[in-house]
């Protein structure tokens, strides 16, 4: 298994918008394209959303986001909820290799 760590930095006064995408479409997506989720997490001193997928390899990670991301259901998504402007300034992706001692592997 690998993990994928996401940080979406949100622009300010956006971070309701994204996190109704989430739980209203990206999650339905997000199971379409076998794409799972670990967790989610925000933080209280910087206006970030933050996500852990899981994976079995590199090429499934691959595979699973270019699906998503042809997904007609999710360019709709997009461009509907990003009409007043994008709800993501920047995203950041690690790939997490767990190590020997993770109780997580």
């Amino acid at each position: 298994m690998i993990y994928e760590h996401r940080t979406y930095r949100v622009p300010d006064g956006r971070m309701p918008d994204i996190l109704n995408r989430f739980e209203t479409v990206t999650f339905g997506l997000f199971d379409r394209h076998g794409i799972t989720v670990v967790g989610f997490w925000t933080r209280r001193d910087a206006n970030d959303l933050i996500y852990i997928c899981e994976f079995e390899s590199d090429e499934a990670m691959k595979t699973a986001w270019d699906a998503f991301r042809a997904d007609p259901e999710w360019i709709e998504a997009r461009e509907r909820t990003e009409a007043n402007g994008p709800i993501v300034d920047e995203v950041i992706s690690d790939v997490l290799i767990p190590t020997s001692f993770s109780p997580i592997k």
